[in-house]
């Protein structure tokens, strides 16, 4: 289980195909803290360590994973955002993130806010787990959703995040990875089965 608090930036080193599956070579200021079988959330998707090398780690996604997050459009020296699982007596300074990826979003709209920045992003409609000022992931950062829709959601990104995570980076048009709220799921399940 995960937190969405953004550990750190990784930088993308080697990216091997075998077969269907991508072997994704990360370097990062953790890197010489992993080990083998850690569970290590990559934009949101959790991933196990399959090696370690100094201050590179190495995980594999499968073919599935590939098509639903954006990790299959990795690129060298692109960079993700990295976090460990949270420790059982570590503070819950996020919400419930699980690291399973429900879908792509795409960036809609970047708008600077004289410090701070608004972006808007689509999915689509049978994704809409999001309700007003909820919880939501975004490659893996938690965050707050506002003018939610059944197609799209706001969020405000603050200095330090648009800095300490791989914000900075996304432009309109670009493909993320998005986690809505499991308590969220889990009520729209129960009220599916109740109709």
């Amino acid at each position: 289980m995960f937190t969405g608090i953004i550990e750190t930036l990784g930088r993308v080193e080697r990216l091997e195909r075998e077969g269907t599956n991508l072997h994704i070579t990360v370097s990062s200021p953790i890197g010489q803290e992993l080990k083998i079988d850690q569970s290590v959330a990559h934009n949101g998707v959790c991933l196990t360590v399959v090696r370690v090398d100094g201050g590179q780690h190495t995980v594999t996604a499968i073919d599935e994973t590939l098509q639903m997050t954006n990790l299959g459009s990795l690129r060298t020296g692109d960079k993700v955002n990295l976090e460990r699982c949270m420790p059982a007596n570590g503070r819950f300074d996020g919400h419930i993130v699980q690291g399973h990826v429900d879908g792509p979003g795409t960036v809609e709209a970047i708008t600077a806010q004289d410090g701070s920045w608004l972006f808007a992003f689509s999915h689509a409609k049978g994704l809409n787990f999001t309700v007003e000022k909820g919880s939501i992931t975004v490659n893996g950062t938690s965050l707050t959703a506002f003018n939610a829709s059944d197609t799209g959601f706001t969020v405000a990104i603050i200095p330090y995040t648009f800095e300490h995570t791989s914000f900075h980076a996304l432009r309109v048009g670009d493909r993320v990875n998005l986690e809505f709220d499991i308590i969220g799921k889990y009520v729209a399940r129960m009220m599916e089965r109740r109709q």
